[in-house]
């Protein structure tokens, strides 16, 4: 028996996952809303006659959230709380066979790039001149920009490319374009995001041309921020690294997934580079780009990790002294190069071996910031949270890097806005700070 009134037409979408994903939300939410649908994310207000759900099927954690986020709308769709749950995203793409047959009561299953199909089956047209436009789910003064879709990477721990397909470039007329309207909307920062920036152009301009976009996306009037994230190490294009000296809009600031740091792993992982060259690079970049910003991500317990391969990566970060880091524990992928290994680190070691490395970052992260303070930045503020004001500098993408503090009582800033704020006092991943005058 339906329990409240549900709003005609109203769709909730639920987002679980990477950016990527946020992305996709958003594009599906703006065809949506030019479809008269009543479209709101991650609504709390549970009357929505429709509920979507994206989902992440990276790793074993994502999967579980997004089965889990499943059986809780088909719940509710019992109970008459909702009258339909579609699914869509990655886990759907990768197992759609399976959903269907242990989920009936979902209402249809769509692909990483069903979104046609998704919108004809909620009888609304997919409208082309939309192209390039995203109802926002961040704060309005940032966005996520995808540049590209898939990956043509061989990672052996990898399943991008069995959900997202080959790397497909967006044209760089079309993004500056869909930059434009971002601009004109408020946005101020672009977070430039793609399974791998670094391949960007060489299928339409059959070379790599991620320092083109870039330059041309500076040059977009309101923009004051361009971040970079997921940038492959091997052939990293360097000349995009000469526009980041050259456009004080594009930041000092370059997120570089590097997975490992023993050379026998990242062979394993076809990584295509070894812990040597990984040096070299970061030295290159470093010398470069001075006072650069590196955020990398790093995976324990791959197949055949040893003791002394975990050993060799952590004395790898010991020296490399990343800004930021965050790691993962290897999550074992069907249908992967690596699913062929045995998993044989187990699951107690992996986590063991990562909290190690953190403990070891969270001490480089606190020497780094202390090296703050008493220095003034730019910082753009995000929001308000209790007693203060919450931003970021230009070292910092949201949700992942580092805040900046600044108490209410002290000031006033209003949200989306930049102000100079002198650093006070840091711990090991707040600043703290005042405005400057």
């Amino acid at each position: 028996m339906k329990t409240k009134t549900l709003k005609k037409n109203k769709v909730n979408v639920i987002t679980l996952g990477c950016s990527k994903n946020t992305f996709d939300s958003e594009v599906l939410m703006a065809q949506l809303n030019a479809n008269k649908f009543d479209v709101e994310h991650e609504s709390t207000s549970d009357d929505a006659e429709i509920v979507i759900i994206n989902t992440c099927g990276f790793i074993d954690n994502a999967k579980q959230e997004s089965i889990d986020m499943i059986i809780q709308y088909v719940d509710a769709k019992s109970e008459g709380l909702v009258e339909k749950v579609f699914v869509t995203g990655c886990l759907s793409e990768r197992y759609r066979a399976d959903l269907e047959s242990e989920f009936p009561e979902v209402d249809a299953f769509f692909g990483t790039r069903e979104l046609p199909r998704l919108l004809k089956t909620l009888k609304a047209d997919y409208k082309h001149e939309l192209v390039g436009e995203r109802l926002l789910t961040t704060p309005s003064h940032y966005a996520y920009f995808k540049i590209a879709e898939g990956c043509d990477r061989p990672c052996s721990f990898c399943a991008i490319p069995i959900m997202r397909g080959k790397h497909v470039s967006t044209p760089i007329e079309d993004l500056v374009e869909s930059a434009k309207k971002l601009a004109a909307k408020g946005v101020k920062e672009l977070m430039l995001i793609a399974q791998d920036l670094t391949y960007y152009g060489l299928d339409i301009y059959k070379k790599r041309n991620l320092a083109e976009l870039v330059e041309r996306l500076s040059e977009v009037e309101g923009i004051d921020w361009i971040r970079l994230h997921y940038a492959f190490p091997a052939g990293f294009p360097m000349d995009v690294l000469d526009v980041m000296n050259s456009k004080a809009n594009v930041c000092n600031y370059l997120d570089i997934p590097l997975q490992h740091g023993s050379t026998k792993i990242l062979q394993a992982m076809r990584r295509g580079i070894t812990r040597e060259k990984t040096e070299e690079l970061v030295a290159q970049i470093r010398e470069k780009v001075p006072g650069i910003t590196l955020r990398t991500t790093l995976i324990a317990g791959y197949p055949g990790e040893t003791e002394e391969d975990f050993q060799e990566m952590y004395d790898f970060v010991e020296r490399s002294r990343f800004d930021r880091l965050g790691i993962f524990t290897y999550s074992h992928e069907e249908n992967t190069h690596a699913h062929d290994f045995e998993d044989d680190v187990p699951a107690k070691v992996k986590q063991e071996r990562a909290d190690k490395i953190m403990e070891l970052q969270s001490g480089i992260s606190y020497e780094l910031n202390q090296l703050k303070v008493g220095k003034k930045y730019k910082v753009l503020f995000d929001r308000a949270e209790g007693e203060y004001f919450i931003g970021r500098t230009e070292f910092d993408s949201p949700d992942v890097d580092n805040e900046v503090l600044v108490l209410k009582s002290n000031t006033y800033v209003r949200i989306g806005d930049f102000a100079d704020v002198t650093i006070t006092s840091a711990d090991h991943y707040d600043l703290f700070g005042e405005v400057s005058i």
